[in-house]
């Protein structure tokens, strides 16, 4: 499929093409990840662990060029800090389901209500190497949301044209040294923003999806 077929459907806000393409039920709250950190390194793969539940949205704004929304955590942060990420959390006692903790998570952050949001599909599910199973939930933003950002925990939230994530050509893989040892991953660099880690990878995962017959 080529990618400006899939950029013309979602442009003019055609939730079909995505729900053909993407998965229709969510996974359960305990759900077995098959994407993950270690799927350039499956020699660094732990041992069984149990993992912490959370999701995140992946938020597609259905313009005449559509793009995604990202956040850029703030620098204080115990973890990721000052690192891009999509809007999300970990799943909370009292969240009923991941498609609750995605939401709830993108209004604490970025102040744009579940009233804006389309939910289209669901990616598969993603193990951090930090102890995380991740449900990536795909939605549609309507227009006449307004962005509020929690400055506590959002240091900025920036568009990226989703032709440029869909482009194979801006798909790198870099590799760093952590613990001692080698690891690969997947990297998107646009204009100052570096998307990294598991917010590429899910990336991968989507444009993949995206663009499947």
């Amino acid at each position: 499929m080529n990618a400006s077929v899939a950029i013309a459907a979602i442009a003019r806000g055609e939730i079909t093409y995505l729900r053909e393409r993407l998965l229709a039920e969510p996974p359960s709250i305990s759900l077995t990840p098959t994407r993950s950190d270690y799927d350039l390194n499956p020699g660094l793969r732990p041992v069984p662990r149990e993992l912490a539940p959370a999701a995140v949205l992946l938020p597609i704004i259905a313009r005449t060029e559509p793009t995604i929304l990202f956040t850029r955590r703030t620098p204080h942060l115990s973890r990721h800090a000052g690192q891009v990420s999509f809007p999300g959390g970990r799943l909370h006692a009292d969240d009923p389901s991941l498609v609750t903790t995605a939401l709830r998570e993108t209004e604490e952050e970025t102040g744009i209500g579940a009233e804006f949001i389309q939910v289209a599909g669901f990616l598969d599910g993603y193990e951090t190497g930090t102890g995380f199973a991740i449900l990536p939930v795909v939605g549609l933003l309507r227009d006449g949301f307004v962005l509020a950002p929690d400055p506590d925990e959002v240091e900025e939230a920036f568009e990226v044209p989703l032709a440029f994530l869909l482009d194979p050509a801006n798909r790198e893989r870099h590799s760093m040294e952590w613990q001692g040892r080698v690891r690969e991953f997947y990297a998107f660099n646009y204009g100052s923003h570096y998307i990294w880690g598991a917010t590429a990878g899910i990336l991968v995962n989507f444009a993949d999806r995206l663009q499947t017959e």
